[in-house]
């Protein structure tokens, strides 16, 4: 087994699948149980059997590997002007800040069911692509374009050069997500669960909103909010 620290094992049946049929992909190495159904995916080179206290071995106790794993190189690294003009509606999601590996690929797998076209987070304070993710994600890794930049605020003047309207998503907004007109390219900022978008942030958005909520209850985990938020733009965007 390989010791390249640049690379890592990625697990479940999901992330697995799309990975291998991701062609912007480098896998390495391939894991799998007796138990494993090898139909189920698409392997282009030999996979080795092993046990499943082997696999726990090697993964950790926690990971939920269903019986297959792969070692894995990061994908190709995207900037900002890897966007294309796919069409005149276009959706991409920005956090900043958010460092949970669960959070941030439960994200993603939600901006894959909308359509987003990237997934746009700060160089620090935010997770790098791990088993993890991956798993987490349920194969969306392979499928939105995850783009890191060093300064948000200028990040997203850069989107605002290139068309993109600027939605914060705060407490303290205004607007209301339904309430928004989404046609056009549109952008959703989410701060970190606690302390939100930074200062700096919320002032390069060109508005900030809010989610309808329960007086009695107004909280909502990160990706909770990130999927109604998405939603909201979805749809918006086809009515």
């Amino acid at each position: 087994m390989s010791l390249d620290r640049s690379r890592y094992w990625i697990y479940g049946t999901h992330a697995v699948q799309h990975a291998l049929v991701n062609p912007h992909r480098t896998v390495h190495e391939i894991l799998y149980t007796q138990t494993t159904d090898l139909s189920l995916f698409n392997l282009k080179k030999k996979a080795t059997l092993t046990d499943k206290p082997s696999l726990a071995r090697l993964l950790g106790s926690d990971a939920v590997h269903q019986g297959i794993a792969a070692s894995v190189s990061p994908l190709p690294s995207l900037s900002l002007e890897n966007l294309e003009d796919f069409s005149e509606n276009q959706l991409v999601m920005i956090l900043d800040q958010v460092s949970d590996p669960h959070n941030v690929g439960a994200i993603l797998r939600t901006c894959a069911v909308f359509g987003v076209k990237a997934l746009i987070l700060t160089d620090r304070h935010a997770p790098n692509e791990s088993g993890v993710l991956a798993k987490t994600a349920c194969g969306a890794l392979e499928h939105v374009a995850m783009m890191r930049v060093t300064n948000l605020a200028q990040a997203l003047t850069t989107l605002k050069k290139k068309g993109f309207w600027t939605v914060g998503l705060a407490e303290s907004g205004k607007k209301t997500l339904s309430s928004i007109n989404w046609k056009g390219k549109m952008a959703i900022i989410m701060g970190a669960e606690g302390d939100g978008m930074r200062d700096l942030t919320q002032k390069h958005c060109d508005l900030l909103a809010h989610l309808e909520t329960s007086p009695e209850f107004t909280t909502l985990n990160v990706s909770n909010a990130a999927a109604i938020a998405l939603y909201e733009g979805f749809k918006g965007q086809r009515l």
